[in-house]
């Protein structure tokens, strides 16, 4: 997984992510429906946490105001599961390592690769 190391921070511009809770709905992958499992991302105060499937995972994220996206160097527990689950898991940590931007519309999240591909889709589940 390739993830860059950056120092955590929200921007000015990226308040509607601060404090909110999101669900993985949808992702590229079309082997692995991303509702089968449960990954969840949180935002708050520079940092994102959440489930990646199996395990617990949290870092710092950068948030650019002009919709810049960029994940630090992430922590996890290291919990063993089912073969399906842990590789939505090693697939989500990745391209959320590859993610380079962000978005909100119609209640939903969308992170996209360096290429502005749409890679990780979240619905809104908490503030």
């Amino acid at each position: 997984m390739a993830v860059l190391a950056l120092a955590g921070c929200a921007a000015p511009g990226a308040p509607a992510l601060e404090g909110s809770q999101w669900r993985l709905s949808e992702w590229t992958l079309s082997s692995l429906s991303a509702s089968e499992f449960n990954i969840t991302a949180a935002f708050a105060n520079g940092q994102i946490s959440g489930r990646s499937g199996v395990n617990s995972y949290s870092g710092p994220v950068t948030l650019g105001a002009d919709g810049s996206f960029a994940i630090g160097r992430l922590r996890s527990t290291l919990m063993a599961g089912a073969e399906p689950a842990m590789r939505a898991e090693s697939a989500y940590l990745a391209l959320l390592g590859q993610a380079g931007a962000w978005k909100i519309a119609n209640g939903k999240l969308t992170l996209y690769d360096a290429g502005g591909n749409e890679s990780l889709i979240f619905t809104r589940v908490g503030p």
